[in-house]
């Protein structure tokens, strides 16, 4: 009796996610081989040795009876109230407790948030290069990912005039990632106030996800998205993964505020949806409180002489050093850099063969741009949570191979099929 193939899905065809994709699993591959591969394409704080705060620990251990049974299906008290303080002490009003939902990683809350919202056929603006998930996600909860550029000569940074040109009657959202991965960069006032004016005007909801918020440099302002939006719904999007080191954790939070009233029956629909998944991870939750409230380490590692601080200054050094590398300034936030390569010093450069060759022949593990749903070939992101002294070895081992590229241009057999554009 012949077996028939048992078929995926139809609505996964044309969701991708190549951070964990196939150069992920062929790095697995190669580390169950015997080598030591340097995985640099998830920004994950704990695989490099950024612990979690101490004091974080010591409130789940302290609440461990606390966390045998469910809890409200939007999350415990203690850690929404948190969340509302946090809000308020940077300029949010009219937030409450019941404007605040906790979910199992941001992650989470970008699929409850876009299943509530969209019906088949609506369409999200959504930044390219993005986070892939926000596309993912508005795909497969029936919608359509439109992307708005953030050009490299503009240092990742939308221009909300282009932007206004996107919107349609079928525009329902307007998704903003600030600091951003995967580019890093961090958008300045003026041009988040002229994305809050055109998403009110459109009565677009505005999604601010928002989880580097305290990962800045050299001065950079970070902006909340909700001290801007009053005449329409924003989403606020944060947790405990980046600036808490607590990955694991899978703690997020959303954050309601703005035209509240108007969204009454939206709200509810995200209520409905989490409870349908009951709650969420309720011993981690009892670390909001003190994560919150307690003293910022973060600081620590963003500023001058910390690990985040001088990998950044490393990678900026390194590619201002390369013959083929280009990124037009340090990144400003997050813990990423997205880095272009010179197509003038290297024709036909393709990002995926690139990363499979450099992790194949260098045991290296990057992101290739394309990933992040760019109409261009000539990027690709790091992490910058190693240290120093790692970067710089991953460099070397980049500019050998860029250079051998040079010498004897790679063979096109080699292109690993890219995933198709969403829009």
């Amino acid at each position: 009796m012949s077996e028939s193939p048992i078929r995926p899905s139809e609505s996964l065809r044309h969701v991708r996610y190549e951070i964990r994709g196939r150069l992920a699993h062929r790095a697995h591959e190669l580390e169950r081989q015997g080598y030591e591969i340097i995985s640099l394409n998830i920004g994950n704080p704990g695989a490099f040795g950024l612990r979690t705060p101490e004091t974080m620990r010591l409130a789940m251990i302290e609440n461990l009876a606390e966390a045998d049974g469910y809890c409200h299906q939007k999350g415990i008290f203690p850690a929404r109230e948190a969340v509302v303080m946090q809000q308020q002490a940077r300029g949010v009003a009219g937030v409450t407790a019941e404007e605040v939902f906790i979910g199992n990683g941001v992650s989470e809350l970008i699929n409850l948030v876009l299943r509530a919202l969209l019906d088949d056929g609506d369409e999200v603006l959504v930044p390219s290069p993005d986070y892939p998930l926000w596309s993912a996600a508005v795909t497969l909860n029936g919608g359509r990912a439109v992307h708005y550029p953030c050009r490299p000569q503009n240092g990742f940074v939308p221009d909300p005039d282009e932007l206004a040109r996107l919107i349609t009657p079928r525009t329902r959202a307007l998704v903003v990632i600030n600091p951003n991965n995967p580019t890093g960069a961090v958008y300045p006032r003026a041009v988040l106030e002229a994305l809050a004016r055109l998403a009110e005007r459109s009565g677009l909801v505005v999604f601010s996800d928002e989880i580097y918020d305290q990962m800045v440099y050299d001065g950079a302002e970070f902006v909340p998205m909700a001290t801007l939006v009053h005449e329409t719904l924003c989403a606020t999007l944060s947790g405990l993964s980046k600036v808490y080191r607590a990955c694991g954790y899978r703690v997020g939070w959303a954050v309601f505020s703005g035209q509240t009233r108007a969204a009454v029956d939206y709200l509810a629909a995200i209520d409905l949806l989490s409870s349908l998944r009951l709650c969420s991870n309720v011993l981690a939750q009892w670390a909001v409180q003190t994560a919150l409230g307690g003293y910022q380490s973060i600081q620590d590692l963003v500023g001058p002489g910390g690990r985040l601080y001088e990998s950044r200054r490393t990678i900026h050094a390194a590619v201002s050093a390369s013959r083929f590398l280009r990124l037009k300034e340090a990144p400003r936030g997050a813990m990423y850099a997205f880095i272009g390569v010179d197509t003038a010093e290297l024709p036909g450069f393709d990002d995926q063969r690139f990363a499979l060759d450099l992790l194949e022949q260098k045991h290296v593990l990057v992101a290739p741009g394309v990933s992040f749903n760019v109409p261009y070939r000539n990027h690709f992101r790091i992490t910058s949570l190693p240290d120093s002294a790692t970067l710089q070895k991953v460099f070397a081992r980049i500019e050998d191979l860029l250079s051998a590229y040079a010498a004897t241009p790679p063979a096109a057999d080699n292109v690993v099929p890219g995933p198709k554009r969403l829009a």
